[in-house]
């Protein structure tokens, strides 16, 4: 049976709507903050890859979030632009205005129902939490025909007052229902037994769309987001590389390709490209500082990998004896070397948005161009990774506040290990000069020294870009400052100049975070 949207028109009853949260609660991950420019490159490569809705933030969170919210809005076409609520009036009428340039939008408010959360949590009655239920979807209905609701912790909720609370929804005016698994909790045969329920008992039910949003604290939350399509779920909440609040939320990869690859058990589709799925994973992991685990479903380097003599035996002869998708449709490639130091500046723009760089300022392309042969003199053999990992530095990053210069460090086993260390701060070159406990010590209280700051360092870990005693080395640091977490990445031929470009990298996204203030609260 096909149900009228007004964002969507007529929806056939297979149809899955992508619904993407990576900017939101994505975001919300501790270390994972985006600056503006980060949040509008990921939203223009979520449009690419074919999300039918993105989530860009939470408005009333702070004025950062407010106009990140509404940058995307102005800008990115095609997608539905979202942006979330809280029941109360202020926090719904920040969204709606966030949200005024879009051409599709659409507001999500939210509540919790279980009996904890309105216990500990809002401190409200069950009829108190109906009432704030009736006013926000309908002064949602008031900026906007598409309004979302959520049950916050929804599959911790009695049955009769979810299905009195998603009823309410309804009748205020919301076109899609959603019921989260906030906390991770479910398993599968919980998921469908809800919304099993509800489809049966809540009065117009079949004149709207039921959404799941599965956290992934027991690991389940694929699976669960699979069973909720099943008990009849259209549209699924999902993050690139699975991010988000604790454990995560559903990897939007690893559902698009369980309903595409299973189209025998699983009768339903997309709009995803999903040779678009590798590029937008790995623009995530730049922008974030936080690779892929080499393991990971889809997007993992050894997701195609055969180490086994007896795997690689059957691969050679036929792919699909271990491979149950090609490489190819996810986005990956089999090529190797791809640039080298005869290569040119138009050549090497192409490789860029080959790599879902798109399009870049000629300043940008000019320094990063500059890198680039600079590492083609220093390695016999340059890999798309290897220019991913020194591009990050002029294309993703051109906007900090803080920029490496330069670093000579002397280091051995008769002296004290030194660092002269050049940064730019804000346009203003600054340089120190400071020794250490090691070369990596030795530049980090050099890096100190020109920007003072009480962060801790959390985190020092080293790993190699590509293969060989040339490769270069990538570098994640954490720090730490009043309970918030931010990671940074550098990558350099040098495992110092890396460790620099790394934890100043970490100190940009600090003061990301310093910019933020904490939410409002819950207007009771």
């Amino acid at each position: 049976m096909s149900i009228q949207h007004p964002n969507f028109g007529t929806l056939d009853e297979n149809r899955i709507i992508i619904f993407d949260t990576t900017l939101r609660d994505g975001e919300q991950s501790p270390g994972f903050s985006m600056n503006l420019d980060e949040k509008l490159r990921m939203a223009e490569a979520l449009a690419a890859l074919g999300v039918d809705v993105i989530e860009a933030g939470f408005p009333i969170a702070s004025p950062g979030d407010f106009e990140a919210v509404r940058a995307v809005a102005e800008r990115i076409q095609g997608p539905v632009i979202c942006g979330l609520a809280r029941s109360g009036r202020d926090d719904v009428l920040r969204a709606a205005e966030a949200l005024r340039p879009a051409k599709r939008k659409r507001i999500h408010t939210f509540i919790s129902t279980s009996p904890l959360h309105m216990k500990y949590k809002l401190r409200m009655e069950p009829e108190a939490v109906l009432e704030a239920v009736t006013a926000s979807v309908s002064l949602a209905r008031q900026h906007t025909d598409d309004v979302e609701w959520s049950a916050e912790d929804g599959s911790r909720t009695e049955p009769d007052f979810l299905c009195r609370c998603v009823e309410a929804a309804i009748k205020a005016g919301a076109t899609t229902i959603n019921i989260p698994d906030t906390v991770g909790y479910a398993l599968p045969e919980d998921m469908g037994r809800i919304f099993l329920m509800l489809r049966e008992r809540v009065p117009g039910a079949e004149n709207v769309i039921f959404s799941a949003h599965n956290h992934n604290d027991l690991g389940l939350a694929v699976a669960n987001t699979i069973a909720a399509i099943r008990a009849g779920v259209r549209q699924v909440e999902c993050t690139i590389n699975g991010i988000g609040e604790r454990a995560g939320n559903a990897a939007l990869e690893e559902i698009v390709m369980a309903i595409r690859t299973r189209r025998d058990a699983l009768h339903f589709h997309n709009g995803i490209i999903t040779q678009n799925i590798l590029k937008t994973s790995k623009l995530l992991a730049t922008i974030t500082g936080f690779d892929v685990q080499p393991n990971k479903a889809i997007v993992g380097r050894n997701a195609f990998a055969h180490e086994s003599g007896i795997h690689q035996d059957g691969v050679l002869k036929n792919a699909a004896t271990y491979e149950i998708m090609t490489p190819e449709s996810v986005g990956w490639s089999n090529s190797s070397l791809v640039m080298g130091k005869h290569s040119g500046r138009a050549a090497f723009r192409d490789k860029l948005r080959a790599l879902g760089y798109g399009e870049i300022g000629d300043n940008q392309l000019n320094d990063a161009f500059r890198r680039f042969k600079e590492l083609a003199d220093r390695k016999k053999i340059v890999y798309d990774d290897d220019i991913i990992a020194l591009v990050d530095d002029e294309v993703m990053r051109g906007h900090d506040r803080i920029r490496f210069v330069s670093l000579e460090v002397y280091a051995g086993s008769k002296a004290a290990p030194k660092a002269t260390l050049e940064l730019e701060i804000d346009g203003e070159l600054r340089s120190a000069t400071a020794s250490g406990d090691g070369p990596v010590d030795a530049t980090f209280n050099a890096i100190r020294e020109i920007f003072a700051h009480d962060a801790v360092l959390r985190l020092f870990s080293v790993g190699a870009v590509t293969e060989g005693t040339d490769a270069q080395a990538r570098v994640t640091v954490r720090l730490e400052e009043n309970g918030k977490l931010v990671d940074g990445q550098g990558a350099d031929t040098d495992t110092i100049v890396a460790a620099a470009r790394a934890y100043v990298h970490a100190l940009n996204k600090l003061l990301v975070k310093r910019a933020r203030t904490a939410p409002a609260a819950l207007a009771s």
